[in-house]
């Protein structure tokens, strides 16, 4: 008799952004930096999560964490736009609906 070890279905070793996610994010990020909202970003590809940080200088620490964590999708929602604070601002299944808290302040930046 031969023995068959079973298909394992092995979690990826870390989150990603897939391409037309990043897409919104860095539209949104190209508007802000017009618009001298933003300076610099951060992407962190972790085990549980991928983090987009928003700075408005370098050395500062985030403005805002753009998160996907696919656990949360059946839950809260896998992505999320987090504060400085540490406050959820928005959370949901579809990142467009979600980045629209951020872009309601560069409305108001511009105006």
């Amino acid at each position: 008799m031969s023995s068959q070890t079973p298909l394992q279905h092995s979690a990826p070793e870390q989150v990603a952004f897939h391409r037309t996610e990043l897409n919104l994010i860095l539209g949104l990020y190209g508007r802000m930096v017009a618009a001298s909202e933003w300076r610099d970003y951060g992407l962190s590809h972790l085990r549980d999560a991928a983090v987009f940080s928003v700075f408005r200088r370098t050395a500062e620490n985030p403005l805002y964490r753009i998160e996907k964590r696919p656990k949360l999708r059946m839950k809260q929602g896998q992505y999320a736009v987090i504060g400085m604070d540490g406050q959820v601002l928005k959370r949901g299944n579809d990142l467009r609906q979600v980045l629209r808290v951020l872009e309601r302040k560069l409305i108001r930046a511009i105006t």
